[in-house]
């Protein structure tokens, strides 16, 4: 039997500023949506824009009266993310939320970005952590709330100290693993310096569960000519409503973050199903590996250096 889809009450958000990767399909076009509908100025910065511009289509169909726009962004580069930071710093529009919800999983070989780093360490933490950080004084300004998605796969696996880049054997699920968690332990860091300088803004945790969404599917530009067997049985379960979820109960948990009152700087939601793979969203245990600080300290400062970028609120 179908489940009932998960809901979550969104506040009215006129007159706030949304930016969220990665929503021109997915969970991201879940979000943007609900976001949208509720009145919030969404930005939806893409790599594809006749991929953007067809997401907004189908958004409008929802949310007719939707305040949408894109901009140019590939988190792989750091020319790219330099560049909308700048864009969006002349516009001058403080930012109330900012969703980091792009992501890049387990190509079958390594990949690299454009400065070299492995693929899904670069562009699902370097890229978001540059990110953050060059439109820092547009999140000050906005008071915001900046979500961080993470996955399931950050309650395993660890940091590959010795060899972040996986230069030496590279492991698809392992190296997916590593971005995860150092995604997380940045915007626990990340809560943790607000506090201490004042900057008033607000770092939360989110995960999707599992659902079928394109991070398994077809990718012949990361060399998986086609889905893979996991995708397929996720899309048998979520069809009948068994475990996991769907795309769009998928970003319930981010949507919780981003609006609920209840949600706290330093919370980490995701489902509340059997094993936190499906269900409505609720506040999770925070994985063992994302609790060490002096580690995130760490990941923190050799972000800083491969990225070139310093978090300055000014």
């Amino acid at each position: 039997m179908p489940r009932k889809n998960a809901e979550q009450t969104i506040p009215p958000l006129h007159g706030a500023r949304a930016v969220i990767t990665g929503a021109s399909d997915g969970i991201g076009m879940g979000i943007t949506t609900r976001l949208a509908a509720a009145g919030a100025e969404v930005v939806m910065p893409v790599r594809n824009r006749r991929k953007g511009e067809a997401a907004i289509t189908r958004i409008r169909e929802t949310a007719p009266h939707a305040r949408i726009s894109l901009r140019d962004l590939d988190l792989s580069s750091r020319d790219s993310i330099a560049a909308l930071a700048s864009t969006l710093r002349d516009e001058g529009v403080p930012i109330g939320m900012l969703i980091n919800n792009a992501g890049v999983m387990t190509p079958p070989d390594r990949r690299t970005t454009a400065e070299d780093f492995e693929l899904q360490f670069g562009a699902n933490h370097l890229g978001h952590f540059a990110l953050v950080g060059r439109l820092l004084p547009l999140l000050v300004a906005g008071e915001a709330r900046v979500v961080s998605q993470i996955s399931i796969a950050a309650d395993s696996g660890g940091i590959n100290w010795g060899d972040l880049q996986w230069e030496r054997s590279y492991n698809g699920m392992r190296a997916y693993s590593q971005s995860k968690i150092a995604f997380g332990m940045f915007a626990l860091e990340l809560q943790r310096r607000g506090e201490a300088e004042g900057w008033g803004i607000t770092s939360l945790l989110s995960h999707p569960g599992v659902a079928p969404t394109n991070l398994l599917a077809a990718q012949p530009e990361l060399g998986r000519a086609t889905q893979t067997a996991a995708r397929r049985v996720i899309d048998a379960l979520s069809r009948r409503g068994v475990i996991v979820g769907t795309a769009e109960s998928a970003g319930l948990p981010a949507l919780y973050a981003a609006t609920s009152a209840d949600a706290v700087g330093g919370g980490f939601y995701g489902p509340s199903g059997v094993g936190h793979l499906g269900g409505p969203p609720a506040p999770q245990r925070l994985y063992s590996r994302l609790r060490d600080a002096t580690s995130a300290r760490r990941i923190w400062d050799v972000s800083e250096t491969l990225t070139g970028v310093r978090f300055e609120a000014r």
